[in-house]
């Protein structure tokens, strides 16, 4: 479907995205690639955990001047990102649920893309300004029922 990065999908499935959210593009890498292959209800669980800093995200990219966690290696936590991830996670549980599918389900596609550019500006002295530029992110997950292959 136009939109989506993944060309097929899975039958039994059920998609959701949220496109130009106002989060970190690194950050939205990294919780991506922690959420991969879960399934959806502990995915929803660990993203709580992750608001309530009870839980790091370990970060495999982007990870200069990371500090360690006890267990994981460098991580963070990402609480906007983990927001936003959340509520992915429970527009997608309703379109599955909008769909029939069971409530097992897990996650077998999520992806994490630039969106456009803001300019910005910022001022400066004598009554210049400077400008900048402000990156949005598109979010996109499918899930399946578990058991299906």
């Amino acid at each position: 479907m136009k939109g989506y990065s993944i060309k097929e999908f899975p039958e039994r499935s059920a998609r959701a995205r949220i496109r130009e959210i106002d989060i970190s593009l690194k950050d939205a890498v990294n919780v991506a690639h922690f959420l991969k292959g879960m399934d959806l209800d502990s995915a929803k669980n660990v993203l709580d955990n992750v608001i309530e800093k009870k839980v790091p995200v370990p970060y495999f990219r982007y990870m200069d001047s990371v500090s360690h966690r006890k267990g994981i290696g460098p991580g963070r936590y990402p609480v906007k990102a983990a927001r936003a991830f959340k509520k992915l996670l429970e527009d997608v549980s309703a379109n599955a649920e909008f769909k029939g599918l069971s409530d097992s389900l897990e996650i077998v596609h999520i992806a994490v893309s630039k969106g456009r550019m803001i300019k910005k500006y910022t001022p400066k002295a004598y009554g210049r300004a400077g400008a900048f530029f402000k990156d949005l992110v598109n979010l996109e997950v499918v899930v399946r029922e578990s058991g299906e292959e």
